[in-house]
């Protein structure tokens, strides 16, 4: 949106042509799966249970075309793409980008984190989803020259789902390598088989012009309308991971994968189902395989299955890489993170938040049982997120200086279409609209218990905390002795003395005769540069104040970040493999007496900071080296 945000994160040049590659399996493997099923329910609602007609089948594949070229062309390859914080995207980047973490409540900016908050929760709840409508979708192709086999898609895709997230441990660097060529395969695959559909009716192709969209749903029932609009809107599901993963691709590959290979291939298969449709009304229950040769069929549920797969890799890889960036950030507790061996997708390992996916999963497969059915809970999650993405990026292009007269022409004009779908979908909410919205809802209450919870203890902190003239005077005149060797006390802020200290002198009535007080900082910006990463002060000789800076989308850990100040020269005359780390250890105590939340959400956070990954474990402290003093928190 600006010069100084126009240049990506990826080198100039020459086109990036793995990086396009790579975008196109991870970035397009949801949206370039959906014409297994999006193109068949929005023909469904069109027929409403009648007679498919030409000009009804005209009007639904010219709207899912223009869904593709408005909502994701336009908006997000064009205009979304613009609105990165040093090439970073994605909702928490917004977020960052608009300081809504540090926004005093009430203001108009804590608000916006609210709204921020639920946005990222609806990722978690399109992420159960799009698993299990994927490859149930794709599984279901058996039943096209096998009805027989009905019985056995539901079981067949709870095993192959299992085994895709039992493998994520491993961090599934293998199926990485194999994303960029197979979704490349893919595409192409589809592209023919609809230029193979279009051939046999091309008067398909008028449907180019928007007058069969527009038309078709203002000569409509209101419902139907409404019915078609909300299946229409699969086809573009998947679209917000364009600007989830523009760190990982850079701004010019994700464009160039879109334009070049998948848009194009995307509306040949529709029109070449739209056709077959045409011809042959009776294609209804599964157009997309129905467009290939008999002997292609087999192979071809098996090639989906696969394309299925590395779909749900690529949402199941984004949800671990989102939760990391809310823990950084502080909107969830802290869990243990494992980092892989693997390159570019699965970098890390979350086991709580892959094996609660795991189940939410299987829960929608059991539970809705069939592609059909879990269409109608696909939607409503991802319509609210588009929506409030593009409101989010409207205020990030107003605080760039962007004249807000274009921003809210230009904007509000996407804004009004994401919300027309959010509509749409929103009559589904009976149909299944729920579950997504369910686990959404969960996770973001989750999410502001957690900032609520940690502000209430943050505040308890401040008033137990003693002011660093304390420390001063303790250590000129109070300490009866000072201890060889050096002390490495953790702070959660970067002024006053931290409890774990106070509570050493307390008891102890000694210091070190070296006291490193060491506090984690998590900017705004996505990355911090190693020479800017340890800020280092001298409160008085032999007491050290070191803040070590990380970037949200960075691991902090404490003990690179102390090699690294040693190595610089901030810290000299430091043996860090003969250095003790003495860290607080909270319990936190729900009171009503004390002004905060209601008891019970206080009860709901403690439960989670008991169970949350131990300090020592989340910062990289060596196990060996370690010394907890505990301490009561009342809130």
């Amino acid at each position: 949106m600006t010069a100084i945000h126009a240049a990506a994160s990826k080198p100039s040049g020459t086109l990036p042509i793995a990086a396009t590659l790579g975008a196109l399996g991870v970035v397009y493997g949801d949206i370039g799966t959906s014409p297994l099923y999006a193109l068949k329910e929005a023909a469904r609602a069109a027929a409403h249970g009648g007679d498919l007609v030409p000009e009804a089948m005209l009007g639904v594949v010219s709207l899912i075309l223009w869904a593709l070229i408005l909502i994701i062309s336009l908006k997000y390859a064009l205009l979304i793409l613009r609105a990165d914080n040093r090439g970073e995207g994605g909702i928490i980047a917004l977020l960052a980008l608009l300081s809504a973490r540090s926004a005093e409540q009430g203001t108009w900016r804590a608000h916006l984190l609210v709204v921020g908050l639920v946005g990222a929760a609806l990722l978690y709840g399109d992420g159960a989803i799009t698993p299990a409508i994927s490859v149930l979708s794709a599984v279901e192709g058996l039943k096209v020259d096998a009805p027989s086999l009905a019985p056995v898609v539901v079981p067949l895709t709870v095993i192959i789902l299992v085994g895709l997230f039992a493998i994520q441990k491993k961090g599934a660097g293998f199926i990485g390598n194999i994303f960029g060529p197979v979704m490349l395969a893919w595409f192409l695959l589809i592209a023919l088989l609809g230029i193979h559909g279009i051939v046999k009716s091309p008067g398909v192709l008028v449907a180019v012009s928007p007058l069969y969209a527009f038309n078709f749903l203002i000569h409509q029932d209101f419902h139907i309308s409404f019915a078609v609009l909300g299946a229409a809107f699969l086809a573009v599901t998947g679209g917000e991971a364009m600007y989830a993963d523009m760190g990982h691709f850079g701004r010019v590959p994700i464009r160039l994968a879109w334009f070049a290979v998948a848009l194009p291939s995307l509306v040949l298969n529709y029109f070449g189902q739209a056709a077959l449709l045409i011809t042959d009304p009776t294609a209804l229950d599964h157009p997309f395989y129905q467009l290939a040769p008999d002997w292609l069929h087999f192979p071809l549920v098996g090639f989906a299955t696969l394309a299925t797969v590395i779909a749900s890799q690529a949402i199941i890889s984004g949800a671990f890489s989102l939760t990391q960036q809310a823990v950084q950030l502080g909107f969830l507790p802290r869990m243990h993170i494992e980092h892989t061996t693997s390159h570019s997708i699965g970098q890390i390992y979350v086991p709580l938040v892959n094996w609660l996916l795991a189940a939410a999963t299987l829960g929608a497969v059991f539970g809705f049982e069939t592609s059909d059915a879990l269409a109608g809970a696909y939607g409503v999650a991802v319509s609210l997120l588009m929506a409030i993405t593009t409101l989010l990026a409207a205020l990030v292009a107003i605080q760039w200086g962007y004249p807000p007269v274009i921003v809210i022409a230009v904007n509000g004009f996407f804004f009004i279409i994401d919300c027309i779908f959010f509509a749409a979908n929103s009559a589904k909410l009976f149909e299944g609209g729920w579950f997504p919205l369910l686990l959404a809802g969960i996770i973001a209450f989750l999410m502001l218990t957690w900032r609520s919870g940690v502000k209430l203890v943050e505040r308890a902190r401040g008033k137990l905390r003693q002011p660093e003239e304390d420390l001063i005077e303790t250590a000129v005149s109070r300490c009866r002795a000072r201890l060889a060797g050096t002390a490495v006390f953790l702070a959660s802020a970067a002024k006053g003395v931290p409890l774990a200290l106070t509570q050493f002198v307390k008891h102890n009535h000694v210091l070190h005769q070296r006291v490193v007080l060491v506090t984690v900082l998590i900017d705004e910006s996505p990355r911090i540069a190693d020479e800017d990463r340890a800020e280092v002060i001298e409160v008085i000789e032999g007491i050290t104040r070191v803040i070590l800076h990380f970037g949200f989308m960075q691991y902090p850990t404490i003990g690179e970040g102390l090699k690294l100040a040693c190595h610089q020269g901030k810290l000299p005359g430091i043996d860090l493999t003969d250095v003790t780390y003495y860290i607080g250890r909270e319990t936190i105590i729900p009171s009503e007496d004390v002004p905060g939340m209601w008891v019970w959400r206080e009860t709901l956070f403690a439960f989670l900071q008991r169970n949350a990954e131990r300090t020592a474990a989340f910062f990289g402290v060596p196990t060996g080296q370690v010394v907890e003093f505990g301490t009561e928190i009342e809130i």
